[in-house]
């Protein structure tokens, strides 16, 4: 009979051990998913909280992005990219429920932390994540690369990239004309890698 009683209060104890202490305020924690689902996870994610009126528990579903400047076709455009391809944000009061409910959204592979015990994100990474930066500028080719001109004087002529001046938004190419080449400086925008 004592042997039953230490098994039973033993189970007890281990299932409390494993329930996940309940949070007093929310906080933003990080889920995992499948690469490339990250939209998918939160348009279903928002779904079942619409669904089971879980508004005030789980209050926000965030997939961070940064503006990335890119040149396509000679034009500059503003892209935006996923910051942490794989990974969801969720602001939520943590408990045994909203854990159950996040980590069996289907393309959600669990979350960030130890075992299957979540780890908030401190206020620290919190405000590095919610800094807006300035678009990066992204073009394609790197110092050494061929490139073609696509405007100006030197239009339909490749030339080999010397140096990049991200400042002035500038390329200084070597051209080959008449067996020589000829440095040039030509804007981002009057470039495009060679194909």
């Amino acid at each position: 009979m004592e042997e039953e009683n230490k098994e039973v209060s033993a189970a007890a104890s281990s299932q409390q051990a494993s329930k996940i202490e309940p949070d007093k305020v929310a906080k933003w924690y990080v889920a995992h998913t499948y690469s490339g689902y990250e939209n998918k996870v939160k348009a279903n994610l928002e779904k079942t909280i619409n669904n089971r009126h879980l508004q005030d528990v789980i209050l926000e579903v965030r997939i961070p992005m940064e503006d990335v400047l890119e040149i396509r076709k000679g034009q500059k455009q503003v892209v935006q990219r996923k910051l942490f391809p794989g990974y969801v944000l969720v602001h939520m009061f943590m408990n045994d429920d909203t854990w159950y409910i996040v980590r069996n959204t289907r393309g959600v592979t669990g979350f960030v932390g130890p075992g299957s015990k979540p780890v908030p994100l401190t206020e620290s990474e919190m405000t590095a994540l919610g800094v807006k930066k300035e678009p990066q500028l992204e073009l394609g080719f790197e110092v050494g690369d061929t490139v073609k001109v696509t405007k100006g004087t030197w239009k339909d002529h490749t030339g080999i990239v010397q140096k990049i001046d991200m400042e002035n938004e500038t390329v200084s190419l070597d051209i080959g004309v008449f067996g020589h080449d000829t440095p040039v400086e030509l804007a981002f925008t009057d470039v495009k890698v060679e194909e």
